[in-house]
């Protein structure tokens, strides 16, 4: 193995990135930094049937936003460049050519509509049609195992189109170890030989990736369990090679909230939350797919929320920076299982992140929200508010929910609560009320609250009887932060205009 911790992130810009490519990007990099090592990303576009031209620059932006950024990549320090695979064709193509020069690999030249007869034909038999050792010097199949050398040449120079299949050894127990999964055998009998270079100068992901991890010294691949199966022909490449195969770790799948089968965007939509970290739209649809950032959720919680999606750190402690998820992380530690994905836990890691937030930088998001509704205020009021009521918030979306009645008088009031609070006699009491408020000269909220306690005291009633209708005059309904602090943030003129509010309001 590589001396250098060298790990990669290799996704397909086929479209948004979904939260199961973050966290495989999340796991690589938090491996790399934990071995002060290097986080490649590279951009693996064989397939361009499914490539979306927007797709490389939201997987970008979206590891930006997480702030998991790549060493090495597409325009960032191209020490093994270039990072995307449509503009390394030669390269594969060169090592395609020593595959068959070895023996290693051969051309097949059978068309598409030969190989469905062939299946047919296993089918009507009861067997299943693969591609191996079983027939591929039988004489059915065409390829140059069977042809003469200068009939392959003359195939190729006629522009008939082929493939590049791997020559899977036979009656071979191939013994494997996975980091997560520990030794996993497998009878090459059982393989196929699958296409590695195709006539129209692309290789097949297989190829592809193993050239590239060589040359760009990858020391650990850390990727999802879907490649799990790759992994025997991908072992066998480097023997053919002769290269040392860098050390394989196999993801769990994240999966749906129910616990059976793999999340995808049906689920989100269907349950409402996001699978893409960052909002995405389809550029020939018009679709739009909702984003973690979009939806108002901080990065730092979003990322915590995904680094347990398959990963603990073996303690009860479950909030984590992203330098602390450095030093914790360990791939023993990551499960063999799959990982249910809890929507209700990843708002508990959003507003506990909230609680932790500075109060200076959740007033600066909160103020363009309230340039929206043309209030403005001064920052250090609206500190405040947000000081009051942030306990109570999930999203910075929340923050005008919980605070409105600190920045506008309420227009409508609770009616259960009314029925409920507001009796016969309260509204000559909320007016003794306002006739004990002005006389108050110190309006701080804890002189105010001595004032107002003292006089119900005195008067030898339930402080229910008092406050609730108070706290309905001021807010509307009963919700919000300590009520004389509520008191002392909107001011005596104001507190006492809105009892009056009141009071005409619930005479009608």
């Amino acid at each position: 193995m590589k001396s250098n911790v060298r790990v990669r992130f290799a996704p397909s810009p086929t479209g948004p990135l979904h939260i199961g490519g973050v966290r495989t990007a999340l796991y690589n990099y938090l491996f790399a930094k934990k071995h002060k090592g290097t986080f490649i990303l590279r951009i693996e576009d064989t397939d361009q049937t499914r490539y979306v031209a927007n797709a490389e620059q939201y997987i970008i932006d979206a590891l930006k936003w997480c702030n998991i950024p790549f060493d090495e990549g597409p325009n960032t320090n191209e020490k093994f460049g270039p990072y995307r695979q449509s503009e390394r064709k030669e390269i594969y193509k060169k090592y395609a050519t020593i595959l068959i020069n070895s023996g290693w690999a051969y051309y097949a030249f059978d068309t598409s509509e030969a190989l469905d007869a062939e299946r047919k034909n296993h089918e009507s038999d009861g067997k299943t049609f693969i591609y191996n050792w079983h027939n591929r010097e039988k004489g059915r199949l065409v390829n140059s195992l069977v042809l003469s050398n200068e009939d392959v040449q003359n195939k190729i120079a006629s522009g008939e189109n082929y493939v590049i299949r791997f020559k899977t050894p036979q009656d071979e127990v191939l013994e494997m170890y996975d980091e997560i999964r520990g030794k996993i055998t497998i009878n090459t009998n059982t393989l196929d030989d699958k296409i590695l270079f195709k006539s129209d100068g692309m290789p097949t992901y297989h190829l592809a990736n193993i050239v590239d991890d060589h040359l760009m010294e990858i020391s650990h691949v850390i990727r999802g369990e879907e490649w799990l199966p790759s992994m025997p022909l991908h072992i066998l490449l480097y023997r053919a090679f002769k290269w040392d195969a860098p050390k394989f770790a196999h993801l769990p799948l994240i999966l749906k909230p129910v616990g059976k089968g793999k999340l995808s965007k049906r689920d989100g939509d269907k349950l409402g939350f996001p699978v893409f970290p960052l909002a995405y739209t389809n550029t020939e649809t018009n679709e739009i797919s909702r984003g973690y950032k979009e939806d108002g959720y901080f990065s730092d919680a979003f990322i915590n929320m995904l680094a347990f999606l398959g990963w603990n750190p073996g303690t009860e402690q479950e909030l984590f920076s992203l330098e602390n998820l450095i030093q914790e992380f360990d791939l023993k530690r990551v499960s063999k299982s799959g990982a249910k994905f809890n929507p209700d836990k990843t708002k508990w890691f959003q507003q506990q992140y909230m609680q932790t937030k500075n109060n200076s930088e959740l007033t600066d998001l909160f103020l363009p929200i309230l340039a929206d509704k043309e209030i403005h205020k001064d920052k250090s009021y609206v500190l405040k508010v947000v000081s009051a009521i942030k306990e109570r918030a999930i999203f910075v979306a929340d923050f005008w929910d919980l605070s409105s009645f600190f920045f506008v008088d309420p227009e409508e009031y609770d009616a259960k609560a009314s029925k409920k609070n507001w009796k016969e006699d309260t509204s000559d009491l909320m007016q003794e009320l306002i006739t004990i408020l002005s006389a108050i000269t110190d309006f701080s909220s804890a002189n105010t609250e001595k004032e107002i306690k003292a006089w119900i005291s005195g008067k030898e009633i339930g402080f229910g009887k008092v406050m609730q209708p108070l706290r309905l005059s001021l807010v509307g309904k009963l919700a919000g932060p300590h009520l004389f602090d509520i008191m002392d943030m909107i001011g005596k003129a104001d507190t006492i205009q809105r009892i009056k509010n009141a009071i005409e309001k619930h005479s009608l």
